[in-house]
């Protein structure tokens, strides 16, 4: 399994519905488009942000 781990989730006041985050993880074993899907996919289901 090519976890990637995420930390530091802030709102960003700098825009509407927009957050900060950091995010690590092995970009040779994942590619780095489908890891911001999933990252994604993850916050709406969460509802950590708007769908």
């Amino acid at each position: 399994k090519d976890d990637c781990y995420v930390g530091r989730i802030r709102e960003d006041d700098s825009a509407e519905n927009c957050l900060n985050l950091w995010v690590c993880g092995d970009q040779l074993r994942k590619g780095a488009a489908l890891n911001a899907i999933q990252i994604g996919e993850l916050l709406v289901k969460n509802h950590l942000v708007p769908a």
